[in-house]
């Protein structure tokens, strides 16, 4: 009889072999034998206090490294907490990973303990999710798992594993391993890119928008090279505002000029507000480039014979086969381009000498001027903003190589997860994490993982004592006599940081936020800078083209 090897061991085996270093993880009785197989191949598990927290991280993981992150959960009410999370990963385009436990197969159907249909639970916010059938299948389960998150479209994917199959074992001749292959991605035909750059250069006003697997350092890269090579302005489009995202400046007033979209890996949905209505030129045309067939298909449906071509293709493949071809063309005039980078890069004047109406308290622009030198410090800073109306200011002053933000699908409550992620990453250029008081709750016993694991940053906390987002939209909608139902306390989240291990203060005055922001940094710990500030609407910007 051959050597035989428990499923767990598979399971940590094929994980490194595949290249993954650590694990984000919460314990539970489904998966200590995972726990025990790390210790013998050097798995690092960094051991979180919300299961959502650990799929944030994996998340955070993929998205600044383009390699999948793996999270672990124990099954039943540990993968129910985790499942909502896979939402901002999938809006995110992020690869990872989220290996849950589960019940005994053996107890499927028979009311076994914390029994759950978790693929289908977590099916509709994942790219794939399934169930592993044998222990000498484990490995190759995780291979592929691995290959759908990172191929095409990349996304979360989800796989079970029962604790049986866990504990069992198998002859070694018997296991499927992984393999470490690389990925066929779909080409875009020199043809077909030489018709883009041909409509491109024939338009009068053309724009690209890319989707949110371009916001990573070499998709901005990239895309900076295409804008330079086609003469076309070219954004990002990773947030629910769409194109009224203060990060784009008065792109509302670009995109209704212009009479070409090309869609770069960017689906044709709700924050493109479909490239129709009183936001667009009737007249527009588009072109959609996009891994995924049925993504080409929806704006060949949409859009009809205003559709110019729609091409299966990896993004940044795509991109740079664009740029490299654009020499073929003639390029166009600047002027467009010249007036398009204005309206992007443009912030209102105002902005900069903005000042609190309110003793006690600061205007959020009053925030992140101050903040911006520190940003600016070093290229390799990175910038997380993830909640409403504070944030969405941070996201239009704070210009940013590396950003991580919470994405088209409009969920909270990410950011520290998303820091500490980003800390282990990044070992020596400053984490900024901007967030909201609603935000903040949470996951802030994350800033116990923080202070355990050694993970410094600073975490600078807009503190309006509301869900300002939701009261905004009572005032618009119903009117200020209506606002009720969102109110929080002016907590001191400072106090809680520090009772947790890590570095607090409290800032009423804008006077006092640098040497705040000082102090945190040199600490040497996680750093909560609680901010008291107006309730302030995010902003918008208008620029007469």
């Amino acid at each position: 009889m051959g050597q035989t090897l428990r499923g767990a061991d598979i399971v940590a085996q094929s994980l490194r072999r595949l290249g993954c270093q650590r694990l984000f993880t919460l314990s539970g009785n489904h998966i200590m034998s995972i726990f025990d197989a790390a210790l013998d191949v050097g798995l690092d598990l960094v051991h979180v206090r919300h299961e959502a927290a650990a799929v944030h991280m994996a998340d955070a993981h993929g998205r600044l490294t383009g390699e999948a992150g793996i999270a672990l959960v124990t099954g039943g009410p540990g993968h129910a907490n985790a499942v909502g999370a896979l939402f901002t990963a999938l809006g995110a385009e992020s690869p990872m990973v989220l290996l849950s436990g589960h019940a005994a197969t053996w107890e499927i159907g028979r009311g076994g303990f914390q029994e759950l249909a978790q693929a289908d639970m977590a099916a509709p916010v994942t790219k794939a999710s399934w169930t592993s059938s044998t222990t000498e299948t484990l490995g190759h389960d995780i291979g592929e798992a691995i290959r759908i998150a990172t191929s095409g479209r990349p996304g979360p994917v989800h796989l079970s594993l029962p604790s049986d199959l866990l504990d069992a074992r198998a002859e070694d001749g018997a296991i499927v391993w992984p393999e470490r292959v690389a990925q066929p991605r779909a080409a875009l035909a020199d043809a077909a890119a030489d018709e883009i750059l041909a409509a491109i250069a024939a338009a009068a006003r053309p724009v690209i928008i890319a989707g949110p697997q371009m916001s990573t350092v070499k998709g901005r890269t990239l895309l900076a090279r295409l804008e330079a090579a086609t003469r076309a302005p070219a954004v990002i489009m990773e947030s629910p505002r769409g194109i009224a995202d203060a990060t784009l400046g008065a792109f509302p007033d670009l995109i209704k000029r212009a009479d070409l979209i090309v869609l770069l890996g960017k689906a044709l949905d709700f924050t493109t507000k479909w490239a129709a209505g009183p936001s667009f030129d009737p007249d527009v045309r588009l072109i959609a480039i996009d891994p995924e067939e049925a993504l080409v298909e929806r704006a060949r449906t949409e859009k009809g014979d205003r559709l110019l071509a729609g091409c299966v293709a990896d993004t940044q493949g795509a991109a740079a086969l664009l740029v490299a071809r654009s020499a073929r063309h003639v390029p166009r005039s600047l002027q467009w381009h010249g007036q398009a980078r204005t309206a992007l890069d443009s912030r209102p004047a105002a902005w900069g000498g903005i000042v609190s109406r309110t003793a006690g308290r600061l205007h959020p622009a009053e925030v992140f001027r101050t903040l911006r030198p520190f940003v600016e410090r070093d290229p390799d800073t990175v910038l997380i903003c993830d909640g409403g109306e504070f944030a969405q200011w941070g996201q239009s002053m704070l210009p940013v190589r590396r950003r991580l933000v919470n994405g088209v699908t409009g969920s909270i409550g990410s950011a520290l997860s998303f820091a500490l992620a980003a800390r282990m990453i990044e070992p020596k250029a400053p984490v900024f994490a901007v967030l909201g008081d609603g935000t903040i709750g949470f996951h802030i016993a994350e800033f116990e993982t923080a202070v355990r694991r050694g993970l410094p940053f600073v975490a600078v906390l807009g503190n309006d004592a509301r869900w300002n987002a939701e009261s905004e939209i009572q005032r618009r909608d119903y009117g200020s006599n209506r606002m009720h139902g969102c109110e929080l306390l002016p907590a001191r989240y400072d106090q809680v940081v520090a009772a947790l291990g890590g570095h607090g203060e409290r800032v009423e005055r804008e006077v006092e936020l640098r040497g705040a922001i000082e102090r945190a940094l040199s600490s040497g710990k996680p750093a909560c800078i609680n901010v008291m500030i107006e309730s302030i609407a995010a902003p918008s910007i208008r620029l007469t083209l």
